[in-house]
């Protein structure tokens, strides 16, 4: 039984079932009846297993193919009419030839399985910012995490109607999990997202990164709204006003933990509070009164699991604790609980390793192997989050005051500056990128330019996608956010770093929102407006961030940011000009203004 009368959805579904051709088609409802039996049959078949459920009520576990324990960005294609609307950033190929090629991988890939049909909501039901999409799976594992994730079932049906087209289409099959035959592939110019032959979260959840972000910016562009690679956070003030703030970093710079910061002793007896509204992806528009509105599409954390703990991020650590799947960590066989790399520093001694070996966790750990997965996973619901804002399912979304881009930089960088204006916050965000760390690649320090924090996940060319927030900032005039750029990676001679970071982080986000009111003045430099000595609140942390330490954080090295420009003309000419992309002339011209600036 099917749960819309859209002609254009029922006849989406029956092609894919004549293409897929699988034994039965399951319209996923939503209820508690069918979830609850989805989860026993996954029990049953092995695809999942049941943890402690005194201890972790609701909570599962699944191991994926060790062949497939990540995104795949080499098997990622953006599939456009013409090659440079895709840019350089993505892979490309011909739609009519991708179809071609993977609708042989689909012909009767799920003979002899079920088909489920998924109706999801990105973003609050009823919201005029929210989006609907409809994936067909052959895998329990990613209805029971798409629950978890969007708002999922019949309701989601509300905001696309008996008429409308306008849903995202994703076909999904597991197939046999070849990496060899493994596909990513989004289609924007028809709403459409095919992935086989993966059974890994960010490959095959097709609302997450394929949707709300690659599919979701192609539909912003066209439509007049963003969507970004970005946290949305609340902060409460003692008088009671919260201001909301988004924020861009590449991978391992402390994203979810700033989500979900905890403010240090001093600013929690001053009535400082945070409030999570996303950790991952803001869809931003513009509302009714002019100003930036924006929602969390999702409906839950999709977060790495090694290094969150009770100290690192005590927020996230409390979401898993029900209700959540557990992918790749480590099991404790003796209370069939689970472990990762630094959830503490007591590895069960009966244990099961993310591939499934059964082993010595304390033998195994000291012999220099993980138990968990690097890369391992928890899937929470947003509600379990102890922080989690009131205004999180508010269909009008959050008014935005600030915008922050970050990156890891040992040196150039100061803890924190504010653009001049948009067209040069636009230029700040162009120009993300991070130093590598040991555990990413060989090479230590070299620079991985990842511009919005998006390089993987902009559905179109990366220089139209520049040109579109540029024309949004014209389009917000004055009431656009404040644009910042922060860095909590400076280190000292000896590779230390010099800001304490997680919730002293607070002591910037308290100057950001001063700026924002226009109540702190700032000192103007070459590259943007920066605090004023004794701007940053040190109190409580004056012996480690010591005048002399906060004059480091603070300094603009001409010699450095001389070096940074030179880096950049070569990346927007060699990067990304001479592989087809079109970098927007105003972008340029920031260079050429920071550069008679630093000459000056």
């Amino acid at each position: 039984m099917s749960l819309t009368n859209n002609q254009n959805v029922l006849k989406w579904v029956d092609e894919m079932v004549s293409l897929c051709k699988p034994e039965n088609v399951v319209w996923i409802d939503g209820s508690k009846e069918q979830l609850d039996a989805l989860r026993k049959e996954a029990i049953e078949t092995g695809e999942m297993i049941e943890l402690n459920q005194e201890k972790l009520p609701g909570c599962l576990y699944h191991r994926t193919n060790p062949n497939d324990v990540a995104r795949v960005e080499d098997r990622t294609f953006i599939c456009t009419r013409k090659k440079e609307d895709a840019g350089p950033t993505n892979n490309w190929c011909d739609p009519q030839e991708m179809y071609a090629k993977l609708s042989k991988l689909y012909d009767g890939v799920m003979k002899g399985r079920t088909m489920y049909v998924i109706p999801y909501s990105m973003g609050p039901i009823g919201s005029p910012l929210a989006k609907v999409g409809v994936e067909v799976t052959d895998s329990i594992y990613v209805v029971l995490n798409m629950q978890i994730m969007t708002r999922m079932g019949a309701d989601a049906f509300k905001n696309l109607g008996d008429v409308s087209n306008d849903f995202v289409r994703g076909l999904h099959s597991k197939a046999d999990v070849n990496p060899e035959e493994r596909y990513i592939v989004q289609f924007p110019e028809d709403n459409t997202i095919w992935s086989i032959n993966s059974a890994y979260g960010g490959n095959v959840l097709l609302g997450k990164k394929c949707f709300a972000l690659r599919i979701a910016s192609f539909q912003g562009k066209n439509e007049g709204w963003m969507a970004e690679h970005m946290l949305i956070l609340g902060v409460k003030k003692p008088d009671g006003e919260i201001k909301y703030i988004t924020a861009a970093f590449p991978s391992a710079c402390g994203k979810t933990n700033l989500a979900m910061l905890i403010p240090p002793e001093g600013y929690k007896k001053d009535g400082y509070e945070v409030f999570t509204v996303g950790d991952d992806i803001a869809w931003m528009k513009p509302g009714e009164d002019g100003r930036l509105y924006a929602i969390n599409p999702e409906n839950g954390f999709f977060g790495v699991a090694p290094g969150t703990n009770e100290k690192s991020n005590p927020n996230a650590l409390h979401c898993t604790m029900k209700d959540t799947i557990f992918t790749n960590v480590a099991i404790n066989n003796d209370d069939m609980t689970v472990w990762w790399e630094k959830l503490d520093k007591n590895p069960p001694v009966n244990a099961t390793e993310w591939k499934g070996a059964v082993v010595n966790g304390v033998e195994y750990t000291a012999e220099g192997n993980t138990l968990a997965h690097p890369n391992s996973r928890f899937t929470a619901p947003a509600v379990n989050c102890p922080c989690i804002s009131s205004e999180f399912n508010n269909p009008a979304g959050v008014p935005i005051s600030a915008i922050i881009f970050g990156g890891r930089r040992a040196s150039t960088t100061p803890l924190v500056y504010q653009s001049f204006d948009w067209t040069h916050g636009t230029y700040m965000g162009s120009a993300v990128s991070s130093e590598t760390t040991a555990a990413a690649t060989g090479a230590v320090g070299v620079l991985r330019h990842d511009p919005m924090a998006m390089k993987p996940f902009i559905g179109y060319n990366v220089g139209d996608y520049w040109n579109h927030w540029l024309e949004m900032g014209e389009k917000l005039g004055d009431k656009a956010p404040k644009i910042f750029n922060v860095n909590w990676f400076k280190q000292d001679e000896n590779g230390n770093f010099i800001w304490p970071g997680f919730g002293d982080n607070m002591r910037v986000l308290d100057w950001i929102i001063k700026r924002c009111e226009g109540t702190v003045d700032a000192d103007e430099t070459a590259i943007g407006y920066l605090p004023k000595k004794g701007d940053i609140n040190v109190e409580g942390i004056e012996d480690e961030v010591t005048p002399e330490i906060m004059d480091k954080l603070l300094d603009v090295d001409k010699e450095l940011w001389t070096k940074e420009i030179a880096e950049m003309r070569r990346y927007y000419d060699d990067d990304i000009k001479a592989k087809g992309g079109n970098v927007p002339q105003a972008l340029y011209d920031e260079l050429d203004k920071i550069e008679a600036r630093l000459n000056k």
